[in-house]
């Protein structure tokens, strides 16, 4: 077993797919897997999602999608990103794969195709990202220029993508969501603009389809707020152990550089993690370990294989003990947030070095 390991949650994988579908009743729910399931392992979540009956999975690269079906995933798979070159649109047939539609330049090699069978896309409006999506003025020419491909399966369904979803003060949102309304008014074909955060906070997003991402795992796309505000359970608790405890006087400094110093006689617990193993290296001081039900904070700077903690001056922590970085009792968000960055980087930053194990 590896020093690391991130103990990922079928139950909760399960719990928080429902919970999902429970607050968007009227929608179909794409698990998005992209970044091997935000660092959880992509094909292990897709096989767990496919218990659940998962409407579908979203990926942002056709290797992504390649790598599901090698591994007998037979969910519907969107590629979220679309297709880059020609040669793309075979493998998106023969592997029956869906793709988004952002550019002309797409629909230019699909008139260009000579390959057999049917596709089915999702056209995306670009409603104020400025990002991937075609402009307001493209979408009639586009609309018009795909209908008319026999291998392109109608209707066509359209998507966009939000912002600023996760600021709920931010009224960009809702002109986000009225120039959307008012460009797919005329067409039918199935909706999709709903990200982690719209779910959770904009109902009125939840047409079609919604896409959940960061939730899926069990955290909030929503600042301020964990995933438990929202009854999601956190999907990964990473963990290792405690490898040495020692005793420190007052006045000495700890770790790289000497930035922390003691301000009383006290104990120190060496963990084995750091960012060799992708825990972040800007952890602040401060930032808090869970061992034996307890908060402590790490102190001094993570080191590429090791963080140093604070135990007090009193404390029933031993060599061997488990240390859990975060998860269960101890949010990703919280972490994220002294690291100044978001869970979403945390969790897809872990490296090789880190064991993914599933448990019940």
């Amino acid at each position: 077993m590896s020093t690391v390991t991130a103990l990922v949650s079928r139950s909760a994988i399960a719990d928080n797919y429902r919970q999902m579908k429970k607050l968007a009743p009227k929608s179909k729910v794409l698990a998005v897997l992209k970044a091997n399931a935000y660092g959880h392992g992509a094909v292990a979540m897709a096989r767990e999602l496919m218990r659940v009956n998962v409407d579908g999975l979203g990926v942002a690269r056709l290797e992504e999608a390649l790598e599901l079906r090698a591994a007998g995933i037979t969910s519907p798979i969107l590629l979220l990103e679309g297709f880059a070159e020609q040669s793309d649109i075979t493998r998106l047939i023969t592997y029956q794969l869906e793709t988004v539609i952002h550019s002309l330049e797409q629909i230019t090699m699909l008139e260009q195709c000579q390959q057999q069978g049917r596709l089915k896309v999702w056209l995306k409006i670009d409603t104020g990202m400025n990002r991937l999506g075609l402009n307001s003025s493209e979408v009639v020419q586009a609309y018009q220029r795909l209908n008319q491909l026999e291998i392109v399966e109608t209707p066509v369904n359209f998507m966009s993508h939000f912002a600023c979803a996760d600021e709920l003060d931010n009224d960009f949102t809702a002109r986000q969501i009225q120039a959307f309304f008012e460009l797919v008014k005329e067409y039918d074909g199935q909706l999709s603009i709903a990200n982690s955060a719209a779910i959770l906070a904009w109902p009125d997003t939840h047409l079609d389809w919604v896409r959940t991402g960061i939730s899926l795992y069990g955290c909030s796309a929503i600042e301020g707020k964990t995933g438990a505000d929202f009854g999601l359970r956190p999907v990964m608790t990473l963990q290792t152990k405690v490898i040495a405890i020692k005793s420190i006087t007052q006045g000495q400094y700890v770790g790289y550089g000497s930035t922390w110093q003691a301000k009383t006689d006290g104990k120190l617990a060496v963990i084995a993690v750091g960012y060799g193993d992708g825990y972040p290296r800007h952890a602040k001081t401060g930032t808090p370990v869970l061992i034996n039900g307890k908060r402590y904070p790490i102190v001094g700077r993570v080191s590429m294989d090791m963080i140093t903690v604070d135990l007090g001056q009193t404390s029933q922590v031993s060599c061997g003990d488990v240390v859990t970085l975060w998860g269960q009792g101890l949010p990703a968000e919280e972490i994220a947030r002294w690291s100044d960055t978001i869970s979403y980087e945390i969790m897809i930053k872990l490296t090789h070095r880190v064991e993914i194990l599933f448990e019940d």
